[in-house]
């Protein structure tokens, strides 16, 4: 007997495109990454607002119900893992099936999709 086909989709996603944290990055460009940094700090508890790529992650976890296929949504996010907290919160209070999470302190998220065998790079840019 044949086995059945089974799919396996893994997608990337940027913090700045599942959250919206523009007015967290307009005070990184203007006070810096020390006032950065404190104000994720202060508001970790506080979830983030949905960003543009929020639903779409939703609709792809759904697909874990189908049979035979398999969707691996995870975080690179160039965030630090201290900033990062307040991501993993939110992604904790919308209930996300996210599972792996890779801070970069700023590094380019691009040799993270390699490793994460990533098929797809969910970004805001």
């Amino acid at each position: 007997m044949k086995d059945k086909l089974h799919t396996q989709l893994n997608i990337a996603v940027s913090s700045r495109a599942l959250f919206n944290l523009e007015p967290s990055n307009a005070l990184y460009e203007t006070q810096g990454v020390t006032a950065y940094t404190e104000h994720q700090l202060s508001h970790e508890q506080e979830p983030l607002p949905q960003g543009m790529a929020f639903n779409l992650v939703q609709k792809l976890i759904t697909l874990n119900q189908l049979p035979n296929i398999s969707v691996s949504i995870m975080l690179i996010s160039r965030n630090s893992a201290d900033t990062g907290l307040r991501i993993l919160n939110s992604i904790a209070h919308y209930d996300l099936d996210i599972t792996r999470a890779t801070f970069t302190n700023g590094a380019a998220p691009y040799p993270y999709l390699k490793a994460f065998d990533a098929h797809l790079f969910l970004s805001g840019n």
